[in-house]
């Protein structure tokens, strides 16, 4: 199992309020004991609102982690090319606007996607309400690897989301109890039906803000919802994509 959407958040590392909201510590050791017995071999640790562009307690976390594990960081527009280069070395593989939390200047973003793009061959991943989805449509068209958080968080934007998946985009099967969809199987099926390879599980672990945190009973919305996809939505499908070439768990 791939978890392609955890956050750690490391009590020796600095966070910041938003919108009124400090989380509470949620370390490694606690993750582990969480997900004792469910198999998890490798995962990405994506960066929260919270945490800013702040990577310390990325690259922490991820020597930790070791073989497997990958991240997904916010950065400065103005970060050099230096610092993408030396993050890509330390397992780093994808860089994160949180659209939800975070005001953020359209143009800015698609150069620092593309660039992180070009320097070092990260996808471009967005925490964003599918109703917002076609009004980003001139940042998508420019961007060679997309990735759409906790499958788009509602159903309005549906019809355009699986449009996107149809062009390449990938979406994560993540955080049903934060999303504000009444059928997650059902919109976990029109997706897999659009592409096999585009459903990526996580746990959105520990769940900050959500109604709900995960459940293993969703590991069972996914499994009646892709059939024999499974295995490929529970892993491959996102080692792939964060090109985690080799089996961690052989490693």
């Amino acid at each position: 199992m791939f978890d392609a959407h955890v956050h750690i958040i490391d009590p020796r590392f600095p966070v910041f309020e938003n919108h009124g909201y400090l989380p509470e510590h949620f370390t490694i050791a606690d993750y582990r004991a969480r997900m004792e017995g469910l198999g998890v071999d490798g995962g990405a640790v994506v960066t929260a609102s919270y945490q800013g562009t702040d990577y310390a307690y990325l690259l922490a976390a991820l020597e930790e982690l070791g073989p497997g594990w990958v991240g997904v960081a916010q950065l400065e527009p103005d970060v050099s090319d230096e610092t993408i280069l030396e993050l890509d070395r330390a397992g780093v593989r994808a860089i994160r606007f949180n659209l939800r939390r975070t005001a953020t200047d359209l143009k800015l973003l698609t150069q620092q996607a593309l660039r992180a793009y070009d320097l070092a061959g990260w996808h471009a991943e967005f925490y964003v309400d599918a109703t917002l989805l076609l009004s980003l449509e001139p940042v998508f068209a420019k961007l060679p690897a997309v990735c759409i958080d906790h499958l788009g968080m509602s159903t309005r934007g549906l019809p355009y989301l699986l449009d996107l998946v149809d062009r390449g985009a990938r979406v994560k099967a993540t955080g049903f109890g934060r999303a504000t969809i009444e059928n997650v199987g059902g919109v976990l099926r029109q997706i897999h039906a659009v592409n096999p390879d585009a459903l990526m599980f996580g746990t959105d672990l520990p769940g900050s803000r959500a109604r709900r945190v995960f459940q293993d009973s969703d590991i069972d919305i996914i499994a009646d919802a892709v059939g024999a996809g499974f295995t490929a939505v529970m892993g491959g499908n996102a080692r792939r994509w964060y090109r985690c070439e080799a089996d961690a768990g052989a490693r």
